[in-house]
C-alpha cells in the first residue's frame, strides 16, 4: 500500500471501507459531471466506483493528517494505457486527475496533493510527462494546474465519455519531467 504525506494531507490507496466518507461528497452534482462521473445516490455507488475505478496502485484517497480514515477525495494517475489522454500520450506518461470534496475548495488542497503526486510520479515512476485534462468551463481545475506548472497543450472538441454517455470539449495541459528528456 502506497502513502504519500504533504503538510496537511495523507494519499493512500482506497479501500472499500471509504464509500461512506465518499458519498458523502460524491452525491454533491457539483462534483462528478465536472470531473466525469455521475453523481453518487448511496454508498452502494460509491462503492461500486471505488472497487471497478478508484482501487488501481496510483491512485489515491485524499484524507487529511487529522483524520486520515475519512476520505474526502481523490487524486492519481492513470499509466499511459488507462487515462484520457491515451490517444495522444506516449511510453512513460500518464494522467493525473483529482477532485475534493466542496466543503473542502478554496484551502489550497488539491495543489498541494498535485504537487505531491507530480513528484511521485517523476521520482518513484520515472515518469517523462504528465497530462491533465480539464472539461470545457471548468476554471478551478485549469487554475490549479497552471499554479502546478501545466502548460496547454491542446483541445478535444469531441471527447466521448462513455461513463456518462456524453461528448464534451476537454482541454489538456502537461508538464514535463524537467529531469527526464523527452
Amino acid at each position: 500500500m502506497t502513502e504519500i504525506k504533504t503538510n496537511r494531507l495523507i494519499l493512500r490507496n482506497f479501500q472499500s471501507s471509504d464509500a461512506a466518507s465518499i458519498y458523502k461528497y460524491a452525491k454533491n452534482s457539483k462534483i462528478g459531471p465536472i470531473a466525469g462521473w455521475p453523481v453518487h445516490n448511496s454508498i452502494e455507488d460509491s462503492k461500486y466506483f471505488i472497487e471497478n475505478y478508484f482501487m488501481s496502485p496510483h491512485i489515491f484517497a485524499i484524507t487529511q493528517k487529522n483524520s486520515p480514515k475519512q476520505a474526502i477525495g481523490l487524486i492519481g494517475l492513470e499509466l499511459v494505457d488507462e487515462g484520457n489522454a491515451k490517444n495522444f500520450m506516449k511510453s512513460r506518461e500518464a494522467e493525473i486527475s483529482y477532485w475534493l470534496g466542496e466543503p473542502f475548495w478554496g484551502r489550497g488542497l488539491v495543489p498541494e496533493a498535485i504537487q505531491a503526486v507530480v513528484q511521485y510520479g517523476f521520482d518513484t515512476l520515472q515518469l517523462s510527462a504528465i497530462w491533465c485534462g480539464y472539461k470545457d468551463g471548468n476554471l478551478q481545475s485549469k487554475r490549479a494546474q497552471e499554479k502546478e506548472g501545466f502548460k496547454y497543450n491542446r483541445t478535444i472538441n469531441e471527447m466521448y465519455n462513455p461513463i456518462l454517455n456524453e461528448t464534451i470539449i476537454e482541454h489538456f495541459t502537461k508538464l514535463v519531467n524537467p529531469i527526464i528528456e523527452n
